[in-house]
């Protein structure tokens, strides 16, 4: 929503620029939001989330695309890891301290919209060493930088200001960053044996 940000850290009051079709669509869907909460006195929050991760993201999202390299590349069953920007800046929380987050707006007299997010900026580099870093490995021996994955409109940085919603809501943060790669890379581990422990089995 806020893609080439206006100013930083981003806040409920932070103009938006999406950068991308995905952008796009979920600032059409904060505004619809607030318009039917102002037109029809409806209780609409809208949950302006930054990047929230658990070990059920998709392998399409580059924190998962990390960790599961890592698990995959520990335990002998891929080689390499091709990555785009390294240099991007991304404000990652735990999706299960969001899910919380959204209860606590549900629970308020009146609605009203709220950032949530870490208020810390980590990038994908930071990322990498700690996902490859749990599992021994140093990431510089796997990567391959790969142009096909730089975006055609990067987003350079994203950093939430969460403030209100922990003054308001009384919501805080329960896992770190590195608590979170960690945990996205134990469940990938025993995904990837199991993989193994299949493959093993006499057909």
């Amino acid at each position: 929503m806020f893609g080439k940000v206006m100013e930083t850290p981003q806040k409920e009051t932070t103009p938006f620029y999406p950068r991308s079709p995905y952008g796009v669509a979920k600032v059409y869907g904060h505004w619809i939001t607030t318009n039917y909460r102002e037109s029809y006195n409806m209780f609409a929050c809208s949950g302006i989330l930054f990047n929230h991760e658990s070990p059920r993201r998709g392998l399409e999202f580059v924190t998962r695309k990390v960790t599961d390299a890592a698990a995959r590349i520990k335990l002998g069953l891929q080689n390499e890891l091709r990555m785009g920007n390294l240099d991007a800046l991304r404000d990652w929380g735990f999706a299960g301290d969001y899910v919380k987050a959204m209860w606590l707006m549900l629970q308020q007299n009146e609605p009203d919209d709220y950032v949530i997010s870490t208020g810390e900026m980590h990038t994908v580099t930071e990322l990498l060493e700690v996902a490859f870093g749990h599992v021994g490995l140093d990431y510089r021996d796997y990567i391959v930088i790969d142009p096909e994955f730089v975006r055609p409109a990067e987003v350079d940085l994203l950093l939430g200001d969460c403030s209100k919603a922990k003054e308001r809501l009384g919501w805080k943060l329960e896992v770190s960053f590195k608590q979170l790669i960690e945990m996205m890379v134990d469940s990938d581990l025993e995904k990837a044996r199991q993989q193994l422990s299949i493959a093993a089995i006499p057909q």
